[in-house]
């Protein structure tokens, strides 16, 4: 019979052997002189970390594992995605070098590494649910769905997240209800380099403010709409492509390119990075009848 205490201590090892191996590339990320969140180098001069630990764009520095801090600005981020991009000038930074990893299994250790104001902090738990890619709720493309069951401070948002064998599946943040998740590096490798270069990810953009609704039931059957679900137009930017094509506040869009939209978050689920400039045709329910609307989908302002 095996000795459990020699597992234990195996283990324990193996664990420990990880953080001392990848812990060059950790940071700590400070704003106003506080530290807000954790990062790790994605090249010698850019950080990747968590746009939502990130309250300002000024004043941020980083904290290296020899005690130096340096100081950088944000490069641009995308809060969809929660993945924010700063840069420091000449480049010293060690950048990760661990491969990604290929396979995600539910139960499986992992190890969450941050950089703290006393050095190097690790988090262990266990990937609790594995999946495909989804939407977040600000409409963000994510490439696969990891929630972790491990204990993660705010503080901690945008630590390195590494499986046993030390192979790297992404960058931890707080999702809904502060629940751990990872935004997985497929993510992060799609997004950082559009950061890099233009500071921002152009998403599909209307300019309309929106309200999910029901429709009233005789409306619905008077015109043979295969759902009651719609979204309101509740105000319109003057200077925006739904404005240019006729839209108006009141207007309930019940389709796009003959595709329901059951709600605000489906509507905006559709407007993609790969939206922007495509034609495209609203159906909507005005004053009880049915109108239409060509659009051009532009380009967020804000995005």
């Amino acid at each position: 019979m095996s000795d459990p205490t020699n597992s234990l201590l195996a283990l324990s090892q193996a664990l420990s052997g990880l953080v001392e191996r990848l812990a060059n590339p950790l940071v700590g990320v400070l704003s106003h002189g506080r530290l807000v969140a954790s990062g790790f180098a994605w090249k010698a001069d850019a950080v990747i970390t968590a746009s939502d630990a990130l309250e300002a764009d000024d004043e941020i520095a980083l904290l290296l594992g020899d005690g130096r801090t340096l100081q950088a600005t944000l490069t641009g981020r995308d809060p969809t995605t929660d993945i924010a991009l700063i840069g420091v000038r000449n480049g010293t930074l060690a950048p990760l070098s661990s491969a990604a990893a290929k396979d995600v299994r539910v139960g499986a250790l992992v190890l969450a590494l941050g950089r703290g104001k006393e050095g190097v902090t690790a988090n262990l738990g266990m990937v609790s649910t594995a999946g495909g890619a989804w939407q977040s709720l600000r409409g963000g493309s994510i490439d696969s769905l990891m929630r972790l069951d491990m204990r993660l401070e705010p503080r901690r948002e945008g630590a390195l997240v590494i499986d046993a064998d030390g192979a790297t599946l992404g960058m931890a943040v707080l999702g809904p209800r502060r629940r751990p998740l990872v935004i997985p590096m497929p993510t992060i490798e799609r997004i950082a380099p559009r950061l890099l270069t233009d500071g921002r990810i152009r998403r599909g953009y209307l300019g309309l403010g929106l309200q999910s609704l029901r429709l009233d039931e005789a409306l619905a059957q008077a015109h043979a709409l295969p759902s009651r679900r719609g979204v309101m137009v509740v105000s319109v930017d003057p200077n925006g492509p739904a404005r240019a094509a006729g839209v108006h506040v009141g207007d309930v869009i019940i389709s796009l390119d003959g595709e329901a939209v059951p709600g605000v978050r489906s509507l905006y689920a559709r407007l993609t990075p790969e939206s922007v400039g495509r034609n495209a045709e609203l159906r909507m329910v005005r004053a009880g009848g049915i109108a239409t609307a060509k659009v051009t989908i532009g380009a967020s302002p804000n995005s």
